[in-house]
């Protein structure tokens, strides 16, 4: 059966009024057009659907079952047809974010609040994880964009900068380094040094800047989470580097001691990541545009964390 919505919104309308002259006022049709539309569902279903003289029209068996699916059809079709609408006009749907930890724990939960508060019908689902794992799923379509570090940038991505964070020296409370208001790199190197996994952005960007300060330092021990090398500061078996952002997450085994880190100066860059040539939901635009109303407005950001410039 080829009977499509056109038909069957005719039909219901004329069966809901018991009327042909009511249902085309309804519909803004003439009589004839609704009597021809009727007529042709009738054939296409083989069935008739309304006895009707001159003064009446009365359904059919056939015809009560017929307004009981048509309208069910109707009525889907006009819910789905709003649903996609306020979909294309950014008012529902899911912004997918793939992002560092730090990122998912600090900085995005005010952005969050601030768009959920302009867009309550838009579903935010957050993918944290390591540098490759989020570039991966913004590749993959996972994601609708990420916020990351960005090593070697893959040409398929695109990427604009939004924020910087100092790395800080990470001590345990009376350690001799933390009378000092910003310890060295070199400094640091000559202390039990406790890293993080080599799968992690984080231990590129330190490895490289005791290259840069002309020192290194072997790992005393490696840990797989922030939260875990914190545990192990805070434990006395030794120091850590770390950006600001992520400080935060590395206190819950107990009070720690931060410090900013000099000679040289290191930032970690976090970028907003897209595919290239990839056209965004609306809803992820809005998403896009309220982050950078943030960077724009330069709103409060925790100590150690800066907004980036225009340009990268």
């Amino acid at each position: 059966m080829e009977a499509n919505l056109r038909l069957l919104a005719a039909y219901a309308a004329v069966a809901r009024a018991a009327s042909f002259t009511a249902a085309a006022a309804e519909m803004h049709l003439s009589q004839s057009s609704l009597s021809r539309a009727v007529a042709e569902l009738e054939r296409l279903l083989g069935a008739q659907l309304l006895e009707r003289d001159t003064r009446n029209v009365q359904l059919t068996a056939a015809g009560v079952e017929t307004l009981r699916v048509a309208e069910q059809i109707v009525r889907a079709h006009r819910s789905g047809m709003k649903e996609l609408e306020r979909y294309l006009l950014g008012e529902s749907g899911v912004v997918a974010v793939a992002t560092l930890p730090s990122l998912a724990a600090v900085l995005l939960p005010q952005v969050i609040s601030g768009f959920r508060r302009r867009r309550p019908h838009v579903a935010l689902r957050i993918m944290d994880g390591l540098e490759q794992v989020v570039l991966g799923r913004v590749l993959s379509g996972d994601a609708d964009f990420a916020i990351s570090t960005v090593g070697a940038a893959p040409d398929q991505l695109e990427h604009r900068p939004l924020i910087r964070d100092r790395f800080h020296a990470v001590l345990p409370q009376g350690h001799p380094l933390a009378e000092l208001p910003q310890v060295t790199w070199e400094e640091l190197a000559r202390e039990p040094f406790l890293a993080i996994g080599p799968e992690s952005s984080v231990r590129r960007l330190t490895d490289a800047a005791f290259a840069q300060a002309g020192t290194s330092a072997a790992p005393a021990a490696e840990a797989g989470s922030v939260a875990t090398v914190g545990g192990l500061v805070t434990a006395g078996l030794g120091v850590s580097a770390m950006p600001a952002l992520v400080l935060p997450l590395m206190g819950a085994a107990g009070p720690l001691v931060y410090r900013p880190l000099a000679e040289p100066v290191v930032d970690r860059r976090l970028d907003v990541v897209v595919r290239a040539r990839r056209t965004l939901p609306l809803a992820t635009s809005a998403f896009l545009d309220l982050l950078d109303d943030f960077r724009r407005g330069q709103r409060a950001l925790p100590p150690g964390v800066s907004w980036s410039s225009d340009q990268p």
